[in-house]
């Protein structure tokens, strides 16, 4: 039998990896179903009741392509921002855009920025294409916006990653602090601003950028606060002939109709979205108050989920294992000085009083 043709030089020189075991692995290796889904940073708290009947009314019309332009969408978002459609790109989550982005502005062999152990996606897209990566450590278990500058300049970077606020430690910068941090990358790098937790942030720290500056693209998402995560959509804001650019090489029926419906019934239901936010904040200081109980301590978090700073990577490791045998999905970073951390989703009351008697009984047996 013939071997088959050959992958490319450059796939077949990547290692297997896979950026995130989903708690649907999880389920299927160990044949049982979880008693609580905290590692995914979904919302718990569900999406708003006219996305849900926005996206049934869709159904009527599935056998039908979704509209390529995600026009009322992409016009909504506009309004609320104060912009222009044309500088707004709509994808299937913020992973799509990530991709997008690579594939505009790396050429094979470039260099791209980003914090070592922050989300691992940008860095799955960045070797897939070509790319090289320039990884710096956090600080103070942040990004170290002043090291990614400099490794930016040194590597002649032309793609810079920020999560603000960060996954997966859960600390952000104000934006007069990102504001400033733009102006010192390379004049022909892109900062890629990724604020997929953005809503649940103090105000001040989405930065105050001209959309129409070439240099900054930030994206955001339908996944967390609006509770659309099963659904893949998200969407980008940047300069027009930024925008523009991306439809030479964007899967235009990427973004299916269910998706864009329950999108934008959701952006008018500012209730809902403001009530998730106020049960998040509560559900954060529950998390933190059990930490502190047990002897840990917490990094600062404005996202929908806690790190709890346990001692060590071989505790933390410990520990997200005999969580996983209790049925508890939770995750933790996958490099130093995260890596002493595990990271839990905030979730509605009686998840959290559930995890916090199996967490308890866990770290007293460890103790004991």
């Amino acid at each position: 039998m013939s071997a088959g043709p050959p992958l490319t030089h450059l796939l077949g020189g990547l290692p297997a990896a896979v950026p995130f075991v989903a708690p649907d692995a999880i389920e299927r290796q160990t044949g049982r179903a979880l008693r609580l889904r905290l590692g995914a940073n979904e919302s718990l708290f569900g999406p708003s009741p006219r996305a849900l009947e926005a996206m049934r009314a869709a159904l009527g019309r599935i056998a039908y392509y979704g509209d390529p332009e995600s026009a009322a969408l992409r016009a909504e978002i506009a309004r609320i921002h104060g912009i222009s459609p044309a500088q707004i790109v709509i994808g299937s989550g913020i992973d799509d855009l990530l991709g997008l982005v690579v594939r505009a502005f790396l050429e094979p062999g470039m260099a791209a920025v980003t914090s070592l152990g922050g989300y691992p996606t940008f860095n799955f897209h960045v070797l897939g294409f070509g790319g090289q990566l320039e990884r710096v450590p956090y600080r103070d278990d942040a990004n170290d916006l002043q090291a990614l500058a400099e490794a930016a300049r040194r590597a002649s970077a032309r793609v810079v990653y920020l999560a603000n606020p960060d996954n997966p430690s859960g600390t952000w910068h104000t934006g007069s602090i990102v504001r400033a941090f733009i102006d010192r990358l390379p004049p022909d790098a892109l900062l890629l601003l990724d604020e997929a937790y953005v809503e649940f942030a103090p105000p001040g720290t989405a930065p105050d950028i001209d959309p129409s500056d070439p240099r900054v693209l930030r994206v955001r998402t339908f996944s967390k606060v609006h509770g659309l995560a099963g659904a893949r959509i998200g969407y980008g804001i940047g300069a027009a002939e930024t925008i523009a650019a991306f439809d030479k090489i964007r899967h235009h029926f990427g973004v299916n109709a269910v998706a864009q419906a329950g999108a934008l019934a959701s952006l008018g239901d500012r209730v809902h979205v403001e009530q998730v936010v106020a049960a998040v904040a509560e559900g954060r200081a529950d998390l933190e108050r059990l930490a502190r109980s047990l002897g840990f301590a917490t990094l600062p978090s404005a996202t929908n989920f806690v790190a709890i700073d346990v001692g060590g990577q071989p505790r933390a490791r410990a520990l997200l294992t005999a969580l996983q045998e209790r049925g508890v999905f939770v995750r933790m970073p996958g490099a130093p000085p995260l890596d002493r951390c595990i990271r839990v989703t905030v979730g509605p009351l009686r998840d959290r009083a559930e995890f916090a008697q199996i967490f308890q009984e866990l770290v007293s047996a460890f103790s004991g």
